[in-house]
Parts: structure tokens; sequence; C-alpha cells
């Protein structure tokens, strides 16, 4: 816990020159860390607990057998992270805040000791989240606020598994394990849309090797089906992205740009309705997020999670399934100056 203290301190410190605004985001981000590391339990132990529940014991077998498959099958990081549990007593562990100019889909960035610049904001309090929710839209943005189910420290302690991971079905604990763990292995500095598409295919295609290798056919189809309609969602984003761009390109006053805008978000509600109804057959797993708000904030924050993946598959693809040589071939781009790595993405036609 020292180096909690020493890392989050100096970060403290340096954000000093920030203002008070600052100070206060590092503490509460202090708080809530060394609150989840204070409460962590030994998965074993708990396991052979006859007081633990039976439906929690399940689960954290099912986890420790998935964290063994990442290290032996997907070649992720041997370390002690997921060999602990915190029960954290709330629907996520922490609240991501994004923003967007009201005419652009470029997101807001801000700058981190050690993890570098992200399109977001992270906090433990909803009450905080809120309160810089609140403060952003005075300024002008648009914003988004998203619950976060998982939480990484990127290695530098041992991550537990929380309870807002286990409340789904194994496949969904399973992503978020290899997920994290890839955050890991590979992390560039900066560039949070490679970070997550790289993230995501190792979620991916490990999820899809662990359900072949436990012979779970019809969890394997449930997941294809799964990643179609994500895929389908994510094209409807970028059609309206796209729509946007040229609305914000345009030499429009801020009223018609207002007004076109909101034109566009009608486009799209309407495109997944009849989406939803047909192509899926009524599945209605998307709802929530299409009859809440949208803006750019929330755009923006849905193509950081997406736009790169289709590239990082194919480069997976180019690599034979290998993932120490995917990693490599991961690693040598996430190397090169960003402008670079991104056309690197495109265009890449083999993995060595």
């Amino acid at each position: 816990m020292r180096r909690v203290f020493r890392l989050l301190a100096a970060a403290i410190l340096a954000a000093g020159v920030a203002g008070c605004t600052s100070i206060s985001y590092y503490a509460q981000s202090l708080e809530g860390h060394v609150e989840i590391m204070a409460a962590r339990k030994n998965v074993g132990k708990l396991i052979r607990d006859p007081a633990t529940p039976e439906a929690l014991r399940v689960k954290l077998t099912s986890a420790s057998a998935i964290r063994r498959f990442a290290t032996d099958e997907l070649a992720l990081p041997e370390n002690s992270s997921y060999s602990s549990y915190v029960d954290i007593g709330r629907d996520a562990v922490t609240l991501a805040v994004f923003a967007a100019p009201q005419f652009s889909l470029t997101p807001v960035t801000w700058c981190f000791p050690v993890f570098g610049c992200v399109p977001y904001r992270g906090y433990f309090s909803r009450k905080s989240a809120a309160e810089s929710a609140a403060e952003l839209q005075r300024q002008g943005l648009d914003v988004y606020v998203s619950g976060v189910t998982a939480y990484s420290t990127l290695g530098w302690f041992s991550d537990p598994l929380l309870s807002t991971m286990l409340r789904q079905d194994d496949t969904y604990l399973a992503s978020l394990i290899f997920h994290e763990l890839a955050h890991q292995k590979i992390y560039v500095n900066g560039d949070s849309a490679f970070n997550e598409a790289f993230a995501v295919s190792v979620e991916t295609t490990g999820v899809r090797k662990w359900l072949r290798a436990t012979g779970n056919r019809a969890g394997l189809r449930r997941y294809e089906a799964n990643r179609k309609r994500s895929a389908d969602f994510l094209g409807l984003i970028a059609k309206t992205r796209d729509e946007l761009r040229q609305v914000y390109g345009s030499p429009r006053s801020p009223q018609q740009m207002a007004a076109a805008k909101a034109a566009a978000i009608d486009r799209l509600r309407m495109r997944y309705r009849r989406m939803r109804d047909t192509r899926w057959a009524g599945y209605r797993g998307y709802d929530a997020w299409f009859y809440s708000p949208i803006n750019n904030a929330k755009l923006a924050a849905t193509a950081v999670y997406g736009e790169q993946v289709p590239a990082l598959l194919r480069l997976f693809d180019l690599c034979s399934g290998d993932y120490p040589r995917f990693y490599a071939a991961v690693r040598r781009i996430g190397n090169l100056p960003r402008p670079s790595r991104a056309q690197t993405l495109k265009t890449v036609a083999a993995c060595d």
C-alpha cells in the first residue's frame, strides 16, 4: 500500500499547479482506490470457506479457471490480478465523465501522471461525477456519464475481481478479465482508441477460444450473435458521425447546426428502430442507449471503443491467431508516432 500512496501523492502534488479542482480530483481517486485495495479478500480462501454463499463460490471458481486460461492460452500477464475479490456494494465501481464541444465530435481529453491523456475523467463518487458533469455543461459542452464495471491499474497493483463483474454470465466475466489483462500487456500513453481497440480484440478472440475450449457451443452462438449486433450498432453510430462531421464542417449558423444535429440524431433513432424490429427480430438490448439523451460526448465515447477494432482483428488473423506474434506486432505499431500508427493499422498487410 505504500506504493499506492507514493504514486497518488505524487500525482496530487503534480496537480497542484492546476488548482484546487485537480487536487480534489486526485484526492477522491486516492480515497476510492485505497478503499478497494484494502477490502480485497483472497479468492482461494473464499472458495474454501464454508461460510461463502454457494452462488458466489461458483462464480469465483469460474473466475479462477478463466484467469488461468488467460495466462496459459492467451499469453496474458501472469500475476496476482483477479486472485482477490471485493464486494463494492454498488452498481458501478466508477463513473466515467466524457465531454465534447457542442459542434464537434472530438472529445475533451485530460492528462494524468503515469496513464497519459484519456477522453474521460473517472469518479468513485456519484456525487462528484454529477458535479463534474454539471460544471462541464455550464461551460457549454455536451456531457455523457457512463458507469464502469471493472477497475484496472494497468498492472501497477493486484486488481481484484469486483461484485459488479460477477452479475452476468461467465462469458461476460471472461470478456472483462481478458480485456483488462490486455491493458496490462500493452498500453500506449495518450491513445485511448488504440488501447481500447487492442483490448477489445484480445477480449473477442479470447472469449471465442475459451468458449470453444470449454465446449460451450450454445454460448458461442449467443456470443457471435451479440458481436454481430455490436457491429451493426457501431455501424449506425459511424453513419451518424459521418453526417455530423459534414454538418460541423459546413458554414452554417449555430442555430442551423443545432437543428441539423437534432435531425441527425432523430434519424439515428429511426434507423435503430428499423434495424431492431427487422434485422434483429425485436431484440431490445440497446433500447436504453438509444432512448436516453444522445449528444457528441456519447457518440465520441462509443467511437473510442469501436472504430479501430476491425483493423486489430484483421491483424490478429494476419498473425494466424498466434498471441505472442500478435502482441509483438501491436507493440511495434504502438511504438510509432500517432499519425503513422493509425495509418499503419489501416494498411498493414502482414504480421511481421
